[in-house]
């Protein structure tokens, strides 16, 4: 179906395909169906980015008829991953590691109190320069910015103060208030630097979006003025065709957890509470961790002869081949940062987790917006991550098939087609002068 697109909007990535993630799927789902609430989207993204995790198949969801505008940029990792002599070199994965030697200390805390607002800060200049003059020709109506990383939004500020463009800065994430800051040994004046470019986007955007209900709550005490709630959500066309979970055994149960395990998700609760619940019953139970796993959960359950039985880390597959693993599941896992920014923590696979149709026990803020959408959706649990008891007796129900109510399914109201035409709803309002 072909739709009159007579307006333009610019929008400022850093992650796009092949980089793999939510905030990728987030931003190539709205590039995909804002046509269809007549809007002309174009990509402005790195040429050579310095991502963490790729997926070559998301290429093939890029649409056709999308433009991509590419552009170099320039990211220190590359010249610490020289000095270290050793693959990529992200901060966060260093600080996951338990020794650490002089490079990594330097680097952690070179990125924590001089690359700010993040390390791709240095993208921001040159951009801005390229972009002032493709915008001077009038062929956008519109720019947004989505971050983290935040360096994303000084862009669209930039252009705004140099050009008077409507301009959307999208918040998938916090800044100032941001959990990844306080694993940095930051100073107190190089957190105050970030809430100030926090304050002077939030006040010169024309209009903010972001995810959650609580981030959006936080976001408008810190801005104060009001902000726009855009959730993530699940595409139908994703589901492969003729795809259906199997149908549950009795006294057997097989857990899937997608996405990445890092240092502010934590598996170990429920690994212990599965072990406790399960060992020496004859019941059949085990658990797949499909994606990034950080290695001191990886080192707990290999130190474990019982977990490491019933554990399986079969490492990243691409978002295609994740559906392999929905289809053998009897629950899915969810497992939300337990950190101060838990409440706001809606991950993008939570959507995805309701469109399959197979109960989902989540170990996370039981009163958080996560909670709330699983809670209003099925046959879902949320059990706090210290009440090994409760997740004790969630697993208990999930073996013996112990539910009320019916599944929730594809709630249409977070369907990416949907949201999109909300979106576009939201640039109509913003773009007219």
């Amino acid at each position: 179906m072909e739709h009159k697109l007579s307006k333009r909007v610019l929008i400022i990535t850093y992650y796009w395909p092949p980089s793999a993630g939510s905030g990728v799927q987030r931003w190539l789902k709205f590039a995909k169906y804002l046509p269809e609430a007549g809007w002309e989207p174009v990509i402005f993204t790195p040429e050579n980015p310095d991502f963490d995790l790729q997926d070559e198949s998301l290429l093939k969801e890029i649409p056709d008829s999308l433009e991509v505008i590419k552009f170099p940029i320039w990211e220190p990792y590359s010249l610490v991953s020289k000095i270290r002599g050793k693959g990529k070199s992200h901060p966060a994965r260093m600080l996951e590691q338990k020794e650490k030697g002089w490079v990594e200390k330097a680097s952690i805390w070179l990125r924590a109190n001089y690359l700010v607002p993040d390390p791709r800060v240095f993208w921001v200049k040159p951009s801005v320069k390229f972009l002032t003059d493709l915008l001077s020709n009038g062929q956008f109506e519109a720019v947004i910015t989505t971050g983290p990383p935040h360096s994303m939004h000084l862009i669209g500020r930039d252009l705004k103060r140099k050009t008077g463009i409507k301009w959307i800065a999208d918040f998938r994430d916090p800044w100032s208030e941001w959990e990844f800051l306080d694993t940095l040994p930051m100073k107190d004046s190089v957190r105050q630097k970030h809430q100030k470019l926090e304050k002077e986007v939030l006040k010169e955007a024309d209009q903010v979006l972001t995810i959650s209900p609580t981030f959006q709550k936080d976001l408008e005490k810190i801005g104060k003025r009001k902000i726009q709630l855009l959730t993530n959500g699940f595409d139908p066309a994703d589901l492969p065709k003729g795809f259906q979970f199997k149908k549950k055994e009795k006294k057997k149960l097989h857990l899937v957890y997608t996405g990445i395990i890092d240092a502010i998700r934590n598996p170990i609760p429920l690994l212990k509470s599965i072990k406790e619940e399960f060992k020496g019953t004859g019941e059949e139970v085990n658990m797949s961790f499909v994606g990034k796993v950080s290695e001191p959960v990886q080192e707990y359950v290999k130190n474990d002869n019982w977990l490491k039985e019933h554990v399986f880390f079969p490492g990243y597959v691409s978002h295609q081949e994740v559906f392999d693993f929905y289809a053998k599941a009897d629950a899915l896992v969810l497992i939300l940062t337990d950190t101060k920014n838990a409440k706001g923590n809606i991950p993008g696979k939570l959507f995805e987790y309701l469109a399959i149709g197979v109960p989902v026990l989540a170990l996370g803020d039981p009163e958080g917006d996560s909670a709330q959408i699983l809670k209003s959706s099925g046959q879902n649990q949320v059990v706090s991550h210290e009440n090994l008891v409760g997740i004790q007796v969630a697993l208990r129900k999930l073996m013996d098939g112990d539910f009320e109510g019916e599944s929730g399914g594809n709630p249409e109201e977070y369907s990416r087609k949907n949201l999109a035409i909300k979106l576009g709803g939201i640039l109509d309002e913003n773009s007219i002068s």
